[in-house]
């Protein structure tokens, strides 16, 4: 089983939303034009992931999966006589909960910094829509983590990687304003280039060996040994079985 830094890593760099699934692309590309938005939009998207996994995770594992309303009545447990199973209900809930918390950040954002919400226009309540925040409820519930604590690293690992590549991206476009790009490649053309160079490069994370991972590659090993050096005794046991049976041999002779 994973540990939570493991999710914690993995969800930052070889699980990253954008250069991994593709998830949240529509404002990744349209707010990464200068880095003040795209760092504005990217703590935006770390406090939505960060609140809404938690509440996600409680209620789907307390509320919507079969029999997790045990703890109201054992009868409503999987092994209960009024089973209830309200699985059904999962999208329209996390959708409604990711609402509810974008909601509660874009009154933060307007009250307090003015003019970042009007420079994040429309995608700031378009959070709501993102697929990375909803892609991160689903990915919680398919992956069944097993606490709370493990869910929420999950996104805040999630959040931070988005942030990451909607900075990393924002800085090198400033930079690319000022070059001699080929008219063709102008604007959203050399985006898509630089996000595939940049998708490649944290593909190369996918080589760092986690915990768990070290953890299976070691009790692998070990095994792997107790194999070889039971082999290596029974072709022992082998060996000095036949040179007894010649030594008698010669000796009979």
């Amino acid at each position: 089983m994973e540990s939570t830094l493991d999710i914690f890593v993995k969800a930052i760099f070889t699980e990253n939303m954008i250069f991994a699934y593709f998830l949240g692309m529509c404002s990744y590309l349209a707010v990464s034009k200068t880095v003040k938005t795209a760092v504005g939009l990217g703590l935006a998207v770390i406090f939505v992931l960060v609140v809404t996994l938690p509440i996600n995770y409680l209620l789907e594992n307390y509320v919507l999966q079969e029999g997790a309303l045990v703890w109201l009545n054992p009868e409503y447990g999987v092994n209960g006589s009024n089973t209830i199973n309200l699985s059904f209900l999962s999208f329209i809930t996390f959708i409604a909960v990711v609402a509810a918390i974008v909601q509660l950040v874009e009154m933060i954002v307007e009250k307090f910094t003015p003019a970042l919400y009007g420079a994040l226009g429309i995608f700031l309540p378009l959070i709501a829509v993102n697929c990375s925040i909803l892609g991160g409820a689903l990915f919680m519930q398919d992956r069944q983590y097993s606490t709370v604590l493990d869910a929420s690293a999950f996104g805040l690992g999630s959040g931070i990687g988005w942030f990451l590549a909607v900075v990393f991206l924002a800085a090198i476009r400033e930079k690319i304003r000022y070059s001699n790009v080929p008219p063709a490649l102008r604007g959203i053309g050399i985006t898509f280039i630089v996000t595939g160079l940049m998708g490649i490069a944290f593909q190369s994370f996918m080589g760092i060996e986690y915990g768990s991972g070290n953890k299976e590659k070691e009790e692998n090993r070990i095994e792997t040994s107790s194999i070889l050096t039971e082999s290596t005794d029974e072709n022992s046991a082998v060996e000095s079985t036949q040179t007894s049976q010649v030594i008698n041999y010669k000796a009979a002779k």
